[in-house]
């Protein structure tokens, strides 16, 4: 393998662990608090998973525990897409394994959850592990989007468990991985095995997160990789003082990575999806917003700027929401038909007698190259892919048109130039923060502890991360009690609830006290590359979100 000397220097870093997870290994034990309940829907939720449902809290603390040294074969799966961290994950896991009995066994499934479906495996030694200590990516073992959801499926799954003698299995992924977890978790137990299923939570985006995950693992990284970048765009807008960027930051279903960036750029506009839906606004409103920004600004010969645009915004916009809702029952309904249509101008022929007037209208509204990107390849629940469609194109070739009416008009007088970027995979393989590498070390480590406690369904966590390492506190949280129901290919189905941007918490409300500011005055933050060597306050410091959630 080559490496860099960057990693070179990386593979000696010795991640930071929680007290109660420090020392002997045989001087862990867990605590178990009171029987949880799921978030919602609890009597079906209950129905579902017969025999996991209601577990308690646990909390490693210092114990004698004789579980603890017994050898163990796991199996470890990287599931959905990449964090940094994931690595770390694997190597707290190892390590533990080999402090607790240095015989137990680790197995990698490769490529995702498929691996274990279809028995595909590596052995992990200390020689692989070493290669891959406090560096970025899921290459180790590889990542895969496959769902164990049919009998066949959890069937096979079981048989590879057996066949490989495992005590358990390790699941690293985000909600959808995990949901996954719990129910393997319990399907085993229905079928009278012993064998065991933790998760881990990993997810960019930060939408796994509750009051026992206070973060997932990686969005600390990819939030300062991301931020690294839009600030050198502040300082050379600020330089060049010509442009308008608008920028695309991952964020589906939730807007935390724009909200953390806004803090640590202090951008002009960062739009939040969860406020736009809130507050109904459309798209007419949204520009609106913009070109006031613009038109401000051109007042204090300022014409450049930054606008931060969460991936999913246009989901959360309610016309275009319809519209996506709506294309999406047309075509499932009618899959065959559709995709006999081989250009656009015929799949809106198509759509023109199936879909409701007002969305047939929002689409052609669209510019055509915005409208196709609707009818793109959908994802595999049969959805539109949101990410292919280039939000910040549509928000600059509507903010253009704006302006071109207010000139006329005599409202506006100044000059505008756009360029346009999406800022997604550069922040998923990046080398994980100090911060990233610590506690997804300790999610792993304390995962093993987990295991050799005896205990399946749960999801490994630490808590109080804005304190040093020392003073986290590992365990694990039942999986069943972040469930609720929703609604699934057409029926409703246990999900790990997604952790939307609270508009009442203190994160939001910090931002909405400084954007009026920011979308005047140039107030960029120019806040550098992640620092691995220096003081505390430099390369050990996490999110600004995490920080005011704890009103820090």
């Amino acid at each position: 393998m080559n490496i860099s000397s960057l990693q070179k220097v990386r593979y000696a870093y010795k991640p930071k662990l929680p007290e109660n997870l420090s020392g002997s290994v045989d001087d862990i034990a867990v605590e178990f608090g009171s029987p949880t309940e799921a978030i919602s829907d609890k009597e079906e939720i209950r129905g579902i998973f017969k025999n996991t449902y209601g577990k308690p809290l646990a909390t490693f603390t210092k114990g004698k525990n004789k579980k603890i040294k017994r050898e163990l074969k796991v199996g470890v799966i990287l599931s959905g897409g990449q964090a940094p961290g994931g690595h770390n994950v694997i190597a707290g896991l190892f390590d533990g394994l080999k402090k607790g009995n240095s015989e137990s066994t680790l197995y990698g499934f490769l490529g995702g959850p498929g691996g274990l479906i279809d028995n595909k495996t590596i052995i992990l030694t200390h020689e692989i592990i070493d290669e891959y200590r406090n560096t970025g990516g899921f290459d180790i073992i590889g990542s895969g989007r496959t769902k164990i959801e049919t009998p066949q499926q959890f069937a096979l799954s079981l048989k590879t468990a057996k066949n490989l003698n495992l005590d358990a299995i390790v699941v690293i992924g985000g909600d959808d991985s995990n949901t996954n977890a719990a129910l393997l978790a319990e399907y085993f137990t229905a079928n009278g095995s012993t064998i065991q299923v933790i998760g881990c939570p990993k997810t960019i985006d930060g939408d796994l997160k509750n009051e026992h995950i206070e973060t997932s693992f990686g969005f600390d990284t990819a939030c300062k990789t991301y931020s690294e970048l839009i600030g050198n765009i502040c300082r050379d807008t600020n330089s060049a003082k010509k442009y308008w960027h608008f920028i695309k930051l991952m964020g589906r279903a939730a807007s935390h990575i724009a909200l953390e960036c806004a803090f640590q750029t202090q951008p002009n506009i960062c739009l939040i999806s969860e406020e736009i839906e809130e507050k109904k606004l459309s798209l007419d409103q949204i520009i609106d917003q913009i070109c006031d920004s613009i038109v401000k600004r051109s007042e204090n010969g300022d014409n450049f700027g930054v606008v931060l645009i969460p991936e999913g915004l246009v989901e959360f916009v309610p016309e275009i929401k319809k519209l996506i809702n709506e294309l999406n029952d047309a075509i499932a309904a009618e899959e065959k038909s559709f995709a006999q249509n081989s250009n656009f101008i015929d799949q809106l022929y198509w759509l023109s007698t199936r879909l409701p007037e007002s969305s047939y209208r929002a689409m052609q509204m669209l510019p055509p190259e915005i409208s196709h990107q609707f009818l793109m390849d959908r994802d595999p629940h049969g959805n539109v892919q949101v990410s292919r469609i280039d939000t910040e194109k549509l928000l600059v070739g509507m903010v253009e048109k704006k302006l071109a009416e207010m000139k006329e008009k005599k409202h506006y007088n100044g000059k505008f130039s756009a360029l346009t970027h999406f800022f997604g995979y550069e922040g998923r393989c990046a080398f994980p923060s100090n911060f990233d590498a610590d506690y997804c070390y300790s999610l792993g480590f304390g995962a093993f502890v987990l295991i050799a406690c005896g205990l399946t369904g749960y999801l490994s966590n630490v808590k109080n991360l804005v304190s040093p390492a020392e003073k986290w506190i590992a365990g694990g949280v039942p999986l069943t009690m972040m469930m609720n129901l929703e609604q699934r290919h057409g029926s409703k189905k246990p999900v790990i609830k997604k952790a939307l941007v609270d508009l009442y918490d203190k994160p939001f409300k910090e931002f909405e006290k400084k954007r009026t500011a920011w979308a005047v005055q140039t107030c960029f933050l120019v806040p550098g590359a992640i620092q691995y060597f220096g003081p505390p306050e430099v390369c050990e410091t996490t999110t600004v979100t995490l920080k005011l959630e704890h009103c820090l």
